[in-house]
């Protein structure tokens, strides 16, 4: 029961440091695609609330976490409105990062792909429903942030984003079923997610895209 009662507690603090750790990179990401559509300081830290929350907040009301943890918690508020607010008047700064929009938003997915499938998991879902889970809510953020931009969310393109977070989901709930260590798996899961979303930006893999019919 000792065993037990510590792995439930260190499941629950991994979970809190991924969901805090992609908060901050999905804020970040959000906040950078507001000031290059140049919205004014609400506008985006909005979109930066958003893009932080928005598939953390999907997937509580689906497992039936409620209130979700990013209303619930204060810390989620706060770190994505300090990371809008770090954007907003620094972002001079984060630009110099080589494509510093795309690297921050493949690294909220995969930390959202990895805690989104860790509590599914917790929350006693089968692996490969909380793969799925894992999935949605690494994209949900990204779908937030475009379509708030107007934009065409990216998952609904021919680049690979919901492929990633699939992979990296579905290594996390592999690791569950052949009982690794919960670390390992999530280590594994999100690496596997951001370098095979990173290799498709800069290669320019893209799953085939739908030809409409010639009258």
């Amino acid at each position: 029961m000792i065993q037990t009662d510590g792995t439930d507690e260190l499941l629950r603090t991994l979970v809190l440091v991924l969901d805090l750790c992609g908060t901050f990179a999905f804020a970040l990401s959000g906040a950078m695609a507001g000031v290059r559509r140049r919205l004014d300081l609400f506008g985006v830290l909005v979109l930066s609330f958003a893009a932080a929350t928005f598939g953390g907040i999907a997937r509580d009301l689906l497992i039936g976490a409620t209130p979700p943890a990013a209303l619930q918690d204060w810390r989620y508020l706060a770190v994505s409105l300090t990371a809008g607010a770090i954007v907003f008047f620094w972002s001079s700064l984060i630009e110099k990062l080589r494509n510093p929009v795309r690297m921050l938003d493949a690294m909220g997915l995969a930390l959202f792909a990895v805690a989104g499938t860790e509590k599914a998991l917790a929350f006693g879902l089968s692996p490969a429903m909380a793969a799925l889970l894992g999935m949605l809510t690494g994209i949900g953020g990204g779908v937030a942030r475009d379509v708030l931009l107007a934009e065409i969310p990216a998952v609904l393109r021919s680049d690979l984003y919901a492929v990633a977070a699939l992979l990296g989901a579905g290594i996390v709930a592999g690791g569950s079923l052949l009982n690794l260590p919960v670390l390992v798996a999530a280590l594994a899961g999100g690496l596997a997610c951001f370098s095979l979303r990173v290799a498709a930006i800069r290669r320019g893999w893209r799953l085939p895209v739908a030809v409409a019919g010639r009258s």
